[in-house]
């Protein structure tokens, strides 16, 4: 029963025939070409400010009621992420075991390096590609959470806009040009994101939140690592001669680095704000207790 399982879950999830005879292309892939990118970002940046201006306009200060919709989307952004994570890891898996054989030629010799590699000349097409296109289309799903904090008055729209874009025009190029480090990128942000919605469902239907910034740490987290990763392959481009989309993989280390500065000035600006409000509440504290003694003598 479990055996059987498991292989129906691998067929469907990595050996099916779209997914192993998948190409990208403007013909055969929806949303592949770059008129649409820049037109789908251009809209969502119009849009996101537009309303933001309409709202500032009619001077909406008190966030509008949603209902269970952000609980709703949080669900399935989390189910979403749990079937990418698993296939793309079935996916790299069966990948892994059908080309190992080429690896010679190419002087990869550990899986982890071809995670972190492809070797120059590899076309996105095939089981790994299958699923950074279904990653590439589930970032527009994610655009719905700048809407929600808008109409909830909720801060930080700018970077809201910033980062969702960035998002987008990555996931795009690293199937344009077959970029080295996506399959590893994925799985990480998959994975993360699972636990990010599945926090964010958790809350919004009324049960307990962590008594830190769960979300936060895990976007930092998540950057950190892609950080360390994006180091990794700098260093196997040099001592194996060449990995693949390496001029997408530059472009994309300059905005995950922009992306991550933002998190972190965003981070010490809360730590801060929360040190401060800590103290004032340890001061006042301090007073009503010398007020209580002086009241007492």
């Amino acid at each position: 029963m479990g055996l059987t399982l498991f292989q129906n879950i691998t067929y469907w999830l990595s050996e099916h025939p779209s997914i192993v005879n998948f190409r990208w292309s403007p013909t055969q892939s929806w949303g592949s070409t770059w008129s649409f990118v820049i037109t789908a970002i251009s809209s969502y940046v119009v849009l996101a400010t537009t309303l933001n201006l309409v709202l500032l306009l009619i001077k909406r200060r008190r966030p509008l009621p949603l209902g269970p919709i952000p609980a709703i989307h949080s669900l399935a952004m989390a189910l979403i992420s749990v079937v990418i994570f698993t296939g793309i890891l079935l996916s790299a898996a069966a990948e892994i075991r059908d080309t190992r054989w080429f690896w010679r030629r190419t002087r990869t010799t550990t899986p982890f390096q071809w995670l972190l590699c492809f070797p120059l000349g590899t076309r996105p097409s095939g089981r790994v590609f299958f699923w950074s296109y279904i990653f590439y289309l589930s970032r527009f799903l994610h655009l719905f959470r700048t809407f929600f904090a808008i109409l909830r008055r909720r801060k930080r729209t700018f970077f809201r806009l910033f980062n969702h874009s960035i998002l987008i025009f990555m996931s795009f190029l690293w199937l344009e040009f077959s970029q080295s480090f996506q399959v590893l990128a994925i799985l990480l942000t998959t994975l993360l994101y699972s636990v990010v919605y599945g926090y964010r469902f958790w809350t919004a239907i009324g049960l307990p939140s962590a008594c830190f910034p769960f979300v936060v740490n895990c976007q930092v987290v998540l950057l950190g690592c892609n950080l360390v990763c994006h180091f990794g392959v700098f260093l196997l481009h040099f001592l194996r001669g060449g990995c693949n989309g390496m001029g997408a993989w530059g472009f994309n280390s300059v905005l995950n680095g922009a992306i991550l500065l933002l998190f972190l000035r965003f981070y010490a600006n809360m730590y801060l704000t929360r040190k401060k409000s800590t103290l004032e509440v340890a001061r006042e504290d301090d007073a009503s207790s010398m007020k209580l003694k002086d009241k007492d003598t």
